[in-house]
């Protein structure tokens, strides 16, 4: 029904019940077109973070909906939560959340060994869709997208954290994913990384990906195409960045 790539209507979102109930999001209404930048600021408790677990499937609205490539999720259970995280959305967390003992190209590999129900290859009963030598390569060039190469074979320990991110990036990329979720990309990093980390999402960015983006830098906002501002659990505006 919607032409947006993403779009929620009265997204809501209440943890806890009665006088201890906390509205998180309080009637969101949000829509980002294919190809967007957008970075969504707020300040501690504005509903950033539940926002961002709603729109990467890892969490449902209490009310609202939300379209994702024309397909209304807000309903989905967990198991087709999965199935669209696994197919349409690559994440990059603050943290990086790579594997310690894994290479960098190992780690790119993971989301490739997984189907789209979100369960191991070897425990799917559906055809193994990639061989082995598929999925290094997919990693690979995915790996040559953010200038690394190079360190296809160096652990984390190895990298440093501008690097450790750009392998986060690079496994975000892996599946051709929808859009990208960025949560506080650059949160760990310095001045000079953080830059760089944008830059590369930006460049992404010109190349026809939809990139949302979490971040509490205004100076890295601004170079997005678009600011989504929330307070107490509401969009407050919007603009150009």
């Amino acid at each position: 029904m919607n032409e947006h790539l993403i779009e929620v209507q009265n997204l809501t979102k209440v943890y806890g019940m009665g006088e201890v109930a906390v509205t998180a999001l309080d009637g969101v209404d949000l829509a980002i077109d294919e190809g967007e930048f957008v970075a969504i600021m707020g300040p501690s408790g504005s509903g950033k973070s539940t926002l961002m677990n709603i729109l990467g499937c890892l969490d449902r609205p209490t009310e609202g909906h939300y379209w994702l490539g024309g397909e209304d999720v807000s309903e989905l259970n967990k198991t087709q939560l999965a199935r669209v995280r696994n197919r349409r959305i690559g994440f990059v967390f603050q943290s990086y959340n790579l594997l310690p003992r894994a290479s960098a190209l190992k780690n790119v590999m993971l989301p490739l060994l997984y189907n789209s129900n979100g369960l191991p290859r070897a425990q799917s009963r559906g055809p193994q869709r990639q061989s082995a030598a598929e999925r290094e390569a997919l990693a690979r060039q995915a790996l040559e997208t953010v200038g690394l190469s190079e360190r296809a074979h160096h652990r984390p320990n190895e990298l440093s954290g501008g690097q450790q991110q750009r392998v986060a990036i690079a496994r975000a990329l892996v599946n051709d994913p929808l859009i990208i979720l960025a949560d506080e990309p650059t949160g760990n990093l310095d001045t000079q990384s953080s830059q760089e980390i944008v830059d590369i999402l930006q460049e992404l960015h010109e190349r026809g990906r939809t990139i949302v983006m979490i971040t509490h830098e205004p100076d890295l906002a601004a170079q997005a195409q678009r600011i989504v501002h929330l307070r107490d659990g509401r969009v407050v505006d919007g603009e150009e960045g």
